[in-house]
């Protein structure tokens, strides 16, 4: 698998990432950083999605539009964390987990009843992530809705267009065009 990140967040990134082994021992696994246009509209019609058209709403969503966000600039990040052995730590929720009731998202970063290992957990990655940002110079968001969710605030990322797959060349393509 390939993931793709615009350069200077993928630095961020990268120095997160080491910051977090130096410090706990564990690793990132990275899960979805680009997502094109196209791949965001293949999400939003898989049956899971279309059964939770709440996922969509404002404010707050959980899914972004077609070509909005982070994602679909290289500029957003999805991250789990491994321990020395490779074994994803309990982070409270599986990664990708969405609600139902989004009032009541145990993913959510405000989200407070969960085991005290499990909210450091949380807070460790994030500060990693927000940490990183600052050595670089920039200011990360953490995705309210999502303890795994990671990007560059939308000042920065609105200033570039979304990509499509038909920017990219054949190997980097994530559907059909």
């Amino acid at each position: 698998a390939k993931i793709w990140a615009q350069r200077d967040f993928a630095a961020i990134i990268l120095t997160a990432a080491q910051d977090c082994f130096a410090r706990r021992g564990w690793m990132f696994e990275l899960k979805d950083g680009l997502r094109t246009v196209e791949a965001q509209e293949k999400m939003r019609q898989t049956d899971i999605v279309k059964a939770n058209p709440q996922w969509l709403e404002e404010p707050g969503r959980l899914l972004s539009p077609p070509g909005k966000g982070g994602h679909p600039r290289g500029m957003a990040i999805d991250i789990i964390l491994l321990d020395a052995e490779g074994v994803a730590l309990d982070m409270g929720t599986p990664f990708d987990y969405l609600t139902i009731d989004r009032a009541h998202n145990p993913a959510a970063r405000s989200y407070k009843n969960l085991a005290p290992d499990i909210l450091d957990r949380r807070q460790f990655l994030e500060e990693c992530m927000v940490r990183a940002g600052e050595k670089h110079g920039r200011q990360i968001l953490p995705l309210p809705q999502e303890w795994w969710d990671f990007r560059f605030m939308p000042d920065d990322y609105n200033q570039y267009a979304p990509i499509r797959d038909a920017d990219l060349p054949p190997p980097m393509r994530m559907t059909d065009v």
